[in-house]
């Protein structure tokens, strides 16, 4: 469909000329004001092919994506004989309007669509992991400096507890959410993820708790069940088993007998299934993650540091920076290869750095208004952390200052690597990251930040700024 043929099915799904008060372009979406809003196909509209969304407000605002969105107005402005505008709008509403289309571009996808549930599964359990992430970083401070001198003290030992607390039974609430996540009962997933626990008091692990000899042996690996192998991997896995494993079963069960078999039978299925292979891979996965990424940080060094810097806004531009969520919590395990501290958030980090950067070459450079208009706004909470209005309003949409931030934030990578920078915790970013870096490591991890700014400026300044792309979005 031409975008002439577009604007012409537009106007008669908008209910036609006389239902259609005003029409203008924002940076992804084409407004249009109408009379009736009982006149508009809602449902016709969004099945248009080149038609990425549709937001019902007081104005239609459909979503036709960077550029394109221009030219359909050109044709609908012709349609209805009123002149095209530009309607104004904050960063913030530009760079929900682009993250929509990226959005629509993307979230179809079998993959964004499989790790954005991954990804759900631990958003409810951020709180957490961030705030025993913290207690468990300052003890360990405290407990160094003071010579453990707290070690009688109930009041400490208590808030201890707390940190202690939630990576010692993670695997639960790992295997609750993911169950509910996948469609099937949570509490069935919290079960899975407890038999992800070492817990000596486990009837399979009780006989080799008290005598190594007698330690029960499972068929096929020959070896002793080991539940903290799989851990929070495993628990994950299985969470998400249990839940297909009980729709099937409610599929043929009788209504009668389903509130009391199906769960029973899901317990005692997904066991055999726990034992013999989801604990074996989630121990093989588990392995597998920390030798990667122990292979890129020790092996590569700076050369790894730069590569997943520079590499992560593309990820997080498509959805797949969400196949990382548990890996972090991995890391910030006290009891994992890492004791807690998380070597990959700060290179990570520093991928706003560039941006940040970038946005400051794009200010200070173009003498375009509404760009920087919308850098301005975007800059402080860039520096703060939160780098979606200065990506999705500014960088990405031009494209070029999105390659020069990216390749700039990289050089912040290599001193984060090469300084060894690490966190107690995740959750924040910018500015806020000084937050949950190791304590003794903040100078570190401002300098390597100062190095992804001045990356992302110098080459977006030399490189990353075309006046004409400029102009095409945001207008002379």
């Amino acid at each position: 469909m031409t975008d002439k043929e577009l604007a012409a099915r537009l106007l008669e799904l908008l209910g036609g000329k006389d239902n259609v008060t005003a029409n203008a372009a924002c940076m992804t979406r084409l407004r249009v004001g109408v009379v009736d809003a009982g006149k508009v196909d809602v449902e016709a509209i969004k099945k248009l092919d080149g038609v990425m969304g549709l937001v019902v407000d007081d104005t239609m605002q459909i979503v036709l994506g960077p550029g394109k969105v221009n030219k359909v107005l050109t044709e609908f402005s012709k349609l209805t004989g009123l002149a095209a505008g530009v309607a104004e709008e904050s960063v913030t509403d530009a760079a929900a309007e682009n993250k929509a289309a990226q959005k629509a571009k993307y979230e179809a996808k079998p993959v964004q669509a499989f790790l954005k549930k991954i990804a759900n599964i631990f958003v409810a359990l951020l709180p957490g992991i961030i705030a025993a992430g913290l207690i468990n970083g300052i003890c360990n401070v405290i407990n160094v400096a003071s010579g453990n001198a707290l070690a009688d003290a109930w009041w400490y030992q208590g808030i201890r507890s707390m940190g202690w607390a939630l990576f010692a039974y993670l695997p639960i609430l790992v295997g609750y959410n993911s169950a509910r996540e996948f469609g099937g009962s949570a509490s069935l997933g919290g079960i899975a993820g407890a038999m992800c626990i070492a817990n000596a008091a486990m009837p399979l692990l009780a006989a080799g708790a008290a005598d190594p000899e007698k330690a029960i042996l499972l068929p096929l690996t020959n070896a002793a069940y080991n539940p903290a192998a799989g851990g929070m991997i495993a628990a994950l896995i299985a969470g998400a088993f249990f839940a297909f494993l009980e729709k099937q079963i409610r599929k043929v069960m009788p209504n009668i007998l389903d509130t009391f078999i199906t769960p029973l039978l899901v317990l005692i299925i997904g066991a055999f299934a726990l034992m013999l292979v989801i604990q074996p891979v989630g121990a093989w996965l588990t392995q597998g993650i920390f030798f990667v990424l122990n292979f890129v940080y020790e092996k590569m060094g700076v050369v790894g540091g730069y590569i997943l810097s520079a590499g992560f806004l593309p990820l997080v531009s498509v959805g797949l920076h969400q196949a990382l969520t548990p890996i972090h919590a991995l890391l910030n395990d006290p009891t994992g290869p890492t004791k807690g501290v998380n070597y990959l958030l700060p290179i990570l980090m520093m991928a706003g750095g560039g941006q940040v950067g970038a946005g400051l070459a794009l200010y200070f450079k173009s003498k375009n208004k509404r760009l920087r208009k919308f850098v301005a706004e975007s800059i402080p909470v860039g520096i703060l952390g939160v780098g979606e209005p200065l990506m999705y309003a500014v960088t990405l949409p031009l494209v070029r200052p999105f390659v020069t931030a990216c390749l700039g934030a990289g050089f912040g990578g290599v001193l984060a690597a090469l300084f060894h920078v690490g966190t107690v915790s995740q959750g924040v970013s910018g500015l806020f990251g000084l937050l949950i870096v190791v304590p003794g490591q903040q100078l570190f991890y401002v300098i390597a930040m100062l190095a992804a700014y001045a990356g992302g400026f110098v080459l977006t300044w030399f490189f990353g700024v075309d006046e004409q792309r400029i102009e095409k979005f945001y207008g002379e």
